[in-house]
């Protein structure tokens, strides 16, 4: 897991091909564009754009991917998103291929992040996160998830 601003973030291009051009979409992200899936370099790279009131933790549920990593950005608004291991969690959800995403039972401790507008964090499939997690209060926010092909 890597959490860092935006105009940080190539520090990070050598551990993960596809992350120049998820950064360079984002870089150039138009506020305009509606919610959904955007492709970047077709099924490889692509974005989902989504508008939402973050929740309490409790209503969310830690995931894990597979074949892909998140980079996770905040456009606007604030969010919490816990995170921890993923080995040694128990499973909840079994992995399903066709969304690339296993849940996790709730553990008994993990670590908060709060992501403010421009921040962004890296999740790989060791990283168990719960994204949408309110900060403090709930907040209307505008996030990109870029998905990257591992």
């Amino acid at each position: 897991m890597i959490l860092t601003p935006l105009h940080q973030a190539d520090r990070y291009l050598p551990a993960l091909p596809g992350l120049a051009e998820a950064l360079a979409w984002l870089r150039g992200f138009d506020p305009a564009i509606p919610d959904g899936r955007h492709p970047i370099d077709g099924d490889r790279v692509f974005a989902l754009v989504s508008s939402y009131a973050t929740s309490p933790s409790t209503e969310k549920r830690f995931e894990a991917h597979r074949r892909h990593a998140d980079v996770q950005w905040i456009a606007s608004g604030a969010e919490r998103i816990l995170y921890l291991p993923a080995e040694g969690l128990a499973i909840a959800e079994p992995y399903s291929d066709q969304s690339d995403v296993v849940f996790f039972e709730e553990p008994k401790v993990s670590s908060s992040l709060l992501l403010s507008p421009g921040d962004a964090a890296l999740f790989f499939p060791e990283d168990a996160h719960k994204p949408g997690c309110m900060a403090g209060a709930r907040h209307e926010i505008r996030k990109v998830v870029v998905k990257i092909r591992l």
